[in-house]
C-alpha cells in the first residue's frame, strides 16, 4: 500500500489493531524504499526519515508503530551507499512482518493453554493476539463460550463477533457497561495491548482497565496477549505514553453537539490498566508476570538504559 494511503488509513482507523498497524507501516516503508529514485545516499535517508515521521505521527499511543519503524530503519545510517540502504530497509521490513505474524501464532498456542475445556472467556475490542488464543483453544477441541464487548464508539466488537461466529464459537455480545454484570460468569478475561510499560501496566482500548478492575474484584484471571514489540523501552526512564483523544463527533453527532454549547465530549481511545490487576502477559517469548516487563525490553528487544537515553537525546525514538 502506498505511503500516504497507509498513513491516512492508520490515522482514520481504517487500519486498526496494534499489530496490523505495525505491519502496515513496515510494508509502507519497504514499498517506499523500493520506489524512491534518490540522487544519493543522503537524499535517500532524508526521504525515508520523512516517511518514517509521517507514519509515526498518525497514532500517538500505539507503541508498536514507532517500534516497527525503529526496527525497519535501524541499519540505514550504517549503509555505505543508496542501494545498501535500500536493501537494509526492505530486508528489515520483510523480516519484521514475518516475525510479527509468527509471534501471533506462538502467542495463540501458549494462550490456548490458559483456557480449559468448558471455560467462558471475556474479551474486549478486536485484538488479533487475544482472539488467536481463543480460536486456537477452540481448534484444539475445547468447548468454550465467549463474552464479547461492543467497544464504543467504533464498535470494534462487531468485528470480533463476526470472527468468532465464522469459527462457530458460541458468543454472548454485551454492551461495555454490562461487564460487571457478567464478570462472575466467566473464568478469565483476555485482551490485547497497544503498549506494555516497564512497570507492567498496560495501555489498551478504553474500557480495558474497568474490565481488569472488575476481574480483580471478582477473583477472575485477567490475561493480556501482546507481542514483544508492543513493550515500550522509553518507559524504563519514566517517559509517559500519551493517551490519544479523538474527536467528540465520534461519540455525539455534530448537529446535536451544536445544540449543547455547555457540553464537551471527551473521547479517549485508550486507558491504562495497573499491573496489580493483571495476572499474566502472554508474549511470543513466553508467559510472564507483569513484573518481568523490563526483562523483555532488555533481554528480548535488546535495549539497555544507556541506549534508551541516547535515543531520547537524539530524538531517534520519535513519538511516542
Amino acid at each position: 500500500m502506498p505511503l500516504i494511503e497507509t498513513a491516512e488509513g492508520i490515522r482514520s482507523m481504517q487500519i486498526r489493531g496494534a499489530g496490523r498497524i505495525a505491519r502496515a507501516a513496515a510494508g509502507a516503508l519497504r514499498d517506499h524504499a523500493r520506489e524512491i529514485d534518490a540522487a544519493g545516499l543522503s537524499h535517500f535517508v532524508s526521504f525515508m526519515e520523512d516517511a518514517a515521521e509521517l507514519l509515526r505521527s498518525t497514532r500517538p499511543t500505539a507503541v508498536s508503530l514507532p517500534n516497527a519503524i525503529h526496527i525497519v530503519m535501524r541499519d540505514i545510517h550504517q549503509a555505505s551507499d543508496t542501494e545498501e540502504a535500500r536493501r537494509s530497509v526492505i530486508r528489515n521490513a520483510e523480516a519484521f512482518i514475518e516475525s510479527s505474524e509468527m509471534a501471533v501464532s506462538r502467542i495463540a498456542r501458549m494462550g490456548a493453554n490458559q483456557i480449559n475445556d468448558g471455560d467462558s472467556v471475556l474479551t474486549h475490542c478486536n485484538s488479533e493476539a487475544a482472539l488467536a488464543c481463543i480460536i486456537e483453544a477452540h481448534r484444539q477441541g475445547r468447548e468454550i463460550e465467549v463474552y464479547a464487548t461492543e467497544v464504543r464508539p467504533w464498535n470494534q466488537g462487531h468485528l470480533t463477533i463476526e470472527t468468532l461466529n465464522r469459527h462457530e464459537i458460541k458468543t454472548h455480545f454485551i454492551v461495555d457497561s454490562a461487564v460487571r454484570v457478567f464478570i462472575h460468569d466467566v473464568d478469565c478475561a483476555i485482551a490485547g495491548a497497544d503498549a506494555v510499560c516497564a512497570n507492567g501496566s498496560v495501555i489498551n482500548k478504553i474500557g480495558t482497565s474497568q474490565i481488569a478492575l472488575a476481574a480483580y474484584e471478582a477473583g477472575t484471571k485477567m490475561i493480556i496477549a501482546a507481542e514483544t514489540y508492543k513493550f515500550a523501552p522509553k518507559t524504563l526512564l519514566g517517559e509517559m505514553i500519551p493517551i490519544e483523544e479523538r474527536s467528540g463527533s465520534e461519540v455525539l453527532p455534530d448537529e446535536m453537539a451544536a445544540k449543547l454549547p455547555f457540553v464537551r465530549v471527551r473521547n479517549p481511545v485508550f486507558d491504562l490498566t495497573p499491573a496489580a490487576y493483571i495476572d499474566s502477559i502472554i508474549t511470543e517469548a513466553g508467559v510472564i508476570p507483569p513484573g518481568y516487563a523490563p526483562a523483555i525490553i532488555r533481554d528480548h528487544l535488546g535495549w539497555d538504559i544507556k541506549m534508551i537515553d541516547r535515543e531520547l537525546q537524539t530524538g531517534s525514538f520519535g513519538s511516542p
